[in-house]
């Protein structure tokens, strides 16, 4: 039997470094992708147009205007995320009232 190949395979612990996930193209995003994952690919776009020394200087004001509403976006789908998360995590229903007869 010939000899087994070393395994790239290791537990990972607290200090393991994590290799960076390489970012979606906007067309993946667009087509597979969540909502965040759209708006995170436009960002990674307009910010490498923004710091391109070949985008022209008055292509750049609207850019990085676009790159601020698409910021503000994202945290409010964050903020969005965030509230419906803690709404699932109190059980996502709403208290129960007292039965009370003459409200009929």
């Amino acid at each position: 039997m010939p000899p087994r190949k070393k395994s790239h395979l290791s537990v990972a612990t607290a200090d393991t470094p994590v290799a960076p996930v390489a970012p979606m193209t906007v067309f993946d995003a667009a087509e597979s992708g969540s909502r965040m994952e759209e708006l995170r690919a436009v960002r990674a776009v307009l910010a490498k147009a923004i710091d391109s020394t070949d985008t022209s200087p008055r292509d750049l004001a609207a850019l990085t205007r676009r790159q601020l509403e698409v910021s503000r976006e994202i945290e409010a789908l964050r903020r969005q995320e965030k509230e419906e998360a803690e709404e699932a995590s109190k059980g996502g229903v709403a208290k129960d009232e007292q039965w009370r007869p003459e409200a009929i």
